[in-house]
């Protein structure tokens, strides 16, 4: 194993834990925070004319997603102007003051724009870390180290969820929502720091002309065909600046499969109602008739860690579209279950919600154990195997702008999603879990039949098999 590519990758991934810990943790403070802004919703309804309490209070929790989508769509240009490594530094900061600014928000706006500032950060990291590990890496070592950066998401989300199971036993009254957004504060500096340890991109270096730098890094990662040489001779082909420019147009024919392959991978993420579960999971406990909604949303992180450990073990064994498969068998059976549980027990959670009324012990059963399924089939499957396939698939000259706009997908759905769940739960929650159930169908057919496989392929060849031409 070569110990200095792997400190560079997990350095690196560090933006996917704080990706997940930012996305995760206001799952914990966001009963709180629904009621410790009530007053600020009603006012916005009757000032502005339009949306309900809940549309106010989706749109507050969906602010760093919102943030998110602006962010990935800015970074890619930045990431090739500045590179990114330097990229990744400014993100760095961004989280820091993110999560210091959330903790002392003073009112609903300032915590709205600092946590709008998180998601610029999220959006910027999904673009420039998994791009960034995919540069480094050599084809047979790609899958699991980019997917290093998944298994470090969902780290930050089980982190989150255990962060806030802490403070919320501390007894801190009304600091406790804000202690649970300032400690992400520490690993943001953390991840500044190690940064330092990390070097440049060699794909990047060579867009720039700066081959020695470039040449001595390859020698300390590694190299798809044991020599340092050929790698070059390889990217400088991929590259061909004579011919293409890294301002070439992006959307145009030659680069529609990858573009195409990008949108469909990222909008499935999202349609499988990943992000719901994880913004709204205590609720959704709750209103299955659990009343400890924090400790069993662990429960679930958990279990996501678990799967998507295993997915990084075999992501370069079985490929990316055998586990898109298995993940997407995965979310409809545990979907379909979770559906079928607030259909048949709803009148009876509802009136636990209510009334404290004994909720039958299958329904709630059910609920948990389908969430737990759901986000293990999410962790085996897409969680794993989303970032690593959109950082493979477009080449070398357009990657940048392929991931933002990969990443950018992902987090226009995510926004959608997460804003809408809200106000579809007051009317049947059954309803959203068999919409998820069907694109999730939708998702096994594209993945059997449409997805190219990309495992132990060096970039510069799934360029030529996607039949890039120039």
């Amino acid at each position: 194993m070569n110990g200095f590519l792997l400190r560079s990758a997990l350095v690196a991934a560090l933006g996917g834990f704080l990706f997940g810990f930012d996305t995760a943790v206001i799952s914990g403070a966001e009963q709180e925070l629904r009621a410790f802004f009530a007053d600020d919703y009603r006012n916005l309804a009757d000032r502005l004319g339009f949306g309900s309490y809940g549309f106010w209070h989706g749109f507050t929790c969906a602010t760093a997603i919102i943030g998110t989508i602006i962010g990935s769509i800015i970074v890619g240009k930045q990431a090739d102007r500045y590179g990114r490594r330097k990229t990744l530094f400014i993100i760095a900061v961004m989280y820091f003051v993110s999560a210091v600014g959330s903790g002392l928000a003073w009112s609903w706006m300032s915590f709205s724009l600092f946590r709008l500032l998180g998601g610029l950060a999220v959006g910027g990291a999904s673009v420039v870390a998994p791009m960034y590990i995919a540069e480094i890496s050599p084809a047979n070592k790609r899958g699991r180290f980019v997917a290093i950066t998944q298994f470090n998401v969902i780290f930050g989300i089980l982190m989150a969820y255990v962060s806030n199971y802490i403070v919320g036993g501390l007894d801190l009254g009304a600091l406790e929502w804000r202690w649970m957004f300032g400690v992400e504060a520490f690993p943001a500096l953390a991840f500044f720091l190690l940064l330092f340890l990390t070097p440049r991109s060699p794909r990047w270096l060579l867009t720039k002309g700066l081959e020695d730098e470039a040449r001595a890094v390859l020698n300390r990662v590694g190299t798809d065909h044991n020599s340092v040489d050929d790698e070059i001779n390889d990217i400088k082909r991929s590259l061909d600046m004579d011919h293409h420019s890294l301002n070439e147009p992006f959307f145009c024919r030659k680069y529609s499969k990858p573009i195409m392959l990008a949108i469909a991978i990222a909008a499935f993420n999202q349609l499988s109602g990943i992000n719901a579960v994880l913004y709204y999971s205590p609720r959704i406990f709750e209103m299955a008739g659990f009343s400890e909604g924090l400790l069993t949303s662990t429960a679930v992180g958990f279990s996501m860690l678990v799967f998507t450990m295993l997915a990084l073990i075999v992501i370069d064994h079985f490929g990316r579209r055998k586990l898109m498969i298995a993940g997407s068998i995965g979310y409809i059976i545990s979907l379909s279950a979770i559906a079928w549980a607030f259909y048949t027990y709803g009148a009876d959670f509802k009136a636990f919600l209510e009334h404290g009324t004994p909720v039958s012990g299958i329904g709630s059963q059910v609920v948990l154990w389908g969430l737990i399924a759901f986000v293990a089939a999410h962790g085996f499957g897409q969680g794993a195997v989303i970032w690593v396939y959109i950082s493979e698939v477009f080449p070398n000259r357009v990657r940048a702008r392929g991931q933002a706009l990969g990443s950018f997908t992902h987090w226009f759905m995510a926004a959608a999603i997460s804003w809408s769940f809200p106000m579809f739960a007051e009317i049947n929650v059954g309803h959203i879990f068999v919409f998820y159930t069907v694109c999730m169908i939708l998702q096994l057919l594209w993945a059997m039949f449409l997805m190219p496989e990309t495992k132990n392929i060096s970039l510069e060849e799934i360029e030529d098999k996607l039949g890039i031409s120039d």
